[in-house]
């Protein structure tokens, strides 16, 4: 209220302002000129306007006193009327207040802002309701389960969504309590009622109603929801309720539409049995036999009688029906297979009278099927059977027999050992029944003895044989545990018997036997390979050299029961013989080597020196160093000719020592066959003339040309024919032939000197190999080993024919090459 007076003062402030200030104006205007003139000649007229204003702002002045007392009594006036209503209103508000705040119920308001709620009235304390206003909203711990969260759902619609809501709530003391959801105003209010007297009855009974009529609902759907058939009859047998599971029965689309047309799933005898036994103290209870689906379905039925009528349920029982017969089909599957089993079988009952026996039963014993039909006693059978003489005699007869029945009394399967008069041995076999009764299986042992025994004879016999191997042999089982191992295997790795008996674990046997051994790595991979569990573990071989010297050949062999045998070899003698073999081998090696060497480098030193002799002979022959006599000219052509001999030899030798080594290059080219014709001709022509043989060449006009090492091919060809001149006699003839054979450059020499007798065939291409006597001059031996090396090079082929007395031919086979240069092979 002070702040509208406020405002109401501003306002009449600045209208009187306004006012003033238009009267002022409207004055100055009205004044007459007269005036003005009087006023110009008494003041000037900075005074004369000075005055004026002073006069309007005293004017207004007053003017706005006089309004503002008149508007401050009628503020005055409007103030006491707002104290009158304020007044007023509290007063209602009290009157409200006191309406409200009994003890018979609580409001509790919630604002559009979110803040904590407001709480009126209380709720009498004997409801169980909490006083403090904090506790209230806690409805889970002064309100049963089933009331509690109905009651906060409720009241979140109710603020979230403006949903007005009735409820009857139910406290912890089980007094009942309405509640009343509003919204007014933008608020929300929730009313809390205790309900007393006949309201709180009729509430009560609300409640009561609505439990029943849950738990109906509930065992309704829980009736709809099992597979068996529920039904409901009135007092005339009529259906007023089926589940779910009953109009499946019936071929009804819904339970609904099963009782509107009656369908039955009983028949008629059944239903009026049901009507004239059911009793309530009495319900009716038999298997019954109908149709469901087209198929025949048995089904236990339960139908109780009730004032209203009568309720019914229907089990299936077609399964039971089914295990029924399936038991009868198997137990009497089982007695036809034990019937055909060889193995003796009966079955005694409760009573310990025979119920069953097989044809080997009846075979064993040789009882009379008169007597076995007869269902005897096990204690008459046994008496059967010890007075026809079939049983083992015993010391004491009674108490063998009450030891065997026993079994009746045994929690526990007996077995016993029978070694009948007749040589036959079984072994019996006891079972007492849950239910009563026993089962006696007689298993007949003698075959199983008698293998036994034979068995034990070859385990004896084999092990002598392993004892008896000079292999060391050991067999360990897949927990690696020794087996059996032989006498051998224990002197080999230098162990006792006692290391290595039977069931000692392999590590054991590592530890022992890592003395002998400078890598037990060995040992260690041998019992990884044992104890693998690999599905496949493929045999392994390998060698061990011991500590003293021995050499072992040892083998891993997995064998089909799990086992794995290992053998030791003692291959110290061979692997002996074997290193001083390589010794000797590689003794002759490093010789060979040494050889090489050796020409090699006396080679390479022999030509120097012999090049100068050769150099000072032909020196010496000039005009320009002197005359020589007849003597001194003929030693230095002695000289000169042993020079050359000895220069040719050592470069056959160096030859030779290159291609032995690896190190020869041919030096492809393409060369024309005719002018290396000529050209050896030429070269050839001394010692033909020395010698006085003749030389013939055979050859085409074009030979053409061929893809070789040029100074190699005419190697050949001078080796060829200076061999050839050297055995051939004076004044014959030698004949060189040349051909080409399918691009192959294919040419000859034929001599006719003595030829080579046929014992020194094979070796006259060796190296060092003469022909003995009959040439003029007496070689290294080298001319053909040389020839043979330079055609191979070539990846040609030499061939000698010679008889003794009709000379010799040597035929060689150059092939012609594309490529520019090869490297030779050893």
């Amino acid at each position: 209220m002070a702040g509208a007076l406020r405002r109401k003062i501003c306002a009449v402030s600045a209208l009187m302002a306004g006012t003033t200030l238009s009267g002022f104006a409207t004055v100055a205007e009205a004044q007459d000129g007269a005036l003005l003139q009087r006023s110009a000649r008494l003041f000037s007229s900075s005074e004369t306007i000075a005055y004026s204003i002073f006069i309007g702002v005293v004017s207004a002045t007053l003017f706005s006193i006089v309004w503002l007392v008149r508007q401050r009594g009628n503020i005055e006036a409007e103030v006491n009327e707002y104290r009158t209503a304020l007044s007023e209103a509290q007063n209602k508000i009290s009157k409200y207040e006191a309406l409200i705040s009994d003890k018979s119920r609580r409001i509790v308001i919630w604002e559009d802002t979110g803040e904590r709620p407001e709480f009126v009235g209380q709720l009498p304390p004997e409801t169980g309701v909490p006083a403090a206003d904090s506790d209230f909203l806690a409805f889970g711990r002064w309100l049963r389960p089933t009331s509690a969260a109905p009651l906060e759902k409720a009241i979140e619609l109710l603020r979230s969504q403006a949903q007005s809501f009735d409820l009857t709530i139910e406290t912890q003391r089980g007094e009942v309590i309405e509640v009343q959801g509003r919204v007014s105003g933008g608020k929300a209010f929730a009313r809390f009622i205790a309900l007393n007297n006949m309201r709180a009855e009729l509430a009560e009974l609300r409640v009561e109603r609505e439990r029943l009529l849950s738990s109906m609902s509930t065992f309704q759907e829980l009736l709809d929801s099992i597979e068996q058939p529920a039904w409901r009859r009135n007092n005339e047998g009529a259906l007023i309720w089926v589940n779910h599971a009953y109009a499946i029965a019936v071929d009804a689309t819904t339970p609904q539409q099963a009782v509107n047309e009656q369908r039955e799933l009983l028949n008629t005898v059944t239903r009026q049995k049901i009507r004239a036994t059911a009793t309530p103290e009495s319900p009716y209870h038999d298997r019954i036999s109908t149709v469901v689906s087209g198929n025949r379905t048995f089904f236990d039925v339960v139908d109780i009688k009730t004032p209203s009528g009568s309720a019914g349920i229907a089990i299936d029982a077609s399964d039971a029906e089914t295990i029924r017969e399936e038991l009868k089909r198997t137990l009497k599957s089982h007695a036809e297979t034990l019937d055909h089993l060889g193995t003796p079988v009966a079955i005694f009952d409760g009573e310990q009278r025979l119920q069953f026996y097989n044809q080997a039963f009846a075979r064993l014993w040789g009882l009379d099927l008169v007597f076995l039909e007869s269902k005897p006693g096990n204690s008459e059978l046994l008496d059967r059977l010890r007075s026809a003489g079939k049983l083992p005699e015993q010391l004491s007869w009674k108490s063998w027999k009450e030891t065997a029945l026993s079994v009746y009394r045994a929690l526990d399967t007996k077995t016993d050992l029978w070694h009948l008069p007749n040589g036959q041995t079984l072994r019996v076999i006891a079972t007492a029944h849950p239910q009563g009764g026993a089962t006696w299986v007689f298993e007949n042992l003698t075959e199983q003895v008698d293998l036994q025994m034979r068995y034990n004879t070859l385990v004896k016999v084999q092990g002598e044989t392993i004892d008896h191997l000079a292999e060391g042999v050991a067999v360990f089982g897949a927990d690696g545990r020794i087996r059996l191992s032989n006498p051998a295997f224990r002197a080999l790795w230098a162990i006792t018997a006692e290391e290595a008996e039977a069931g000692k674990h392999i590590r054991s046997i590592e530890a022992v036997c890592a003395q002998s051994y400078e890598k037990p790595d060995g040992w260690r991979a041998f019992a990884q390979f044992i104890t693998s569990f690999d599905d496949e573990r493929p045999s392994k071989q390998g060698t061990l050299e011991l500590l003293s010297g021995l050499v072992l050949d040892y083998a891993v062999i997995p064998l089909p029961d799990a086992q794995t045998m290992l053998t030791f070899v003692n291959m110290t003698d061979s692997v002996r013989a074997e290193r001083a073999l390589k010794e000797k081998n590689e003794a002759l090696r490093k010789a060979d080597e040494l050889k090489n060497d050796f020409v090699q480098h006396v080679s390479y030193e022999l030509r120097s020196p012999l090049t100068n002799i050769i150099g000072f002979t032909d020196l010496l022959k000039t005009p320009g160093m002197g005359e020589l006599n007849d003597r001194q000219a003929e030693y230095l052509d002695h000289i000169s000719t042993s020079s050359s001999v000895l220069l040719t030899i050592v470069n056959d030798i160096l030859d030779l020592a290159t291609v032995d080594a690896g190190i020869m290059h041919l030096n492809y080219a393409e060369n024309d066959l005719n002018e290396l014709l000529d050209d050896v001709a030429v070269q050839i022509t001394d010692r033909l003339q020395e010698s006085g043989v003749s030389l013939e060449i055979v050859a085409p006009a074009h030979l053409g040309s061929i893809v070789a090492d040029h100074q190699r091919l005419k190697q050949i060809l001078l080796k060829l024919l200076t061999n050839a001149v050297n055995f051939s006699p004076e004044g014959s003839a030698i004949r060189l032939t040349c051909q080409r054979s399918e691009g192959d450059f294919v040419f000859s020499v034929a001599d006719q000197g003595p030829g080579i007798p046929e014992d020194m065939l094979k070796t006259v291409f060796d190296r060092f190999s003469t022909r003995g006597q009959g040439g003029r001059r007496t070689g290294a031996g080298l001319g053909l080993s040389i020839v043979e090396s330079f055609v191979s090079l070539h990846q040609g082929t030499v061939t000698l024919d010679s008889r003794p007395g009709e000379g010799t031919v040597v035929t060689c086979r150059i092939p012609s090459h594309d490529q520019p240069q090869s490297i030779a092979a050893e």
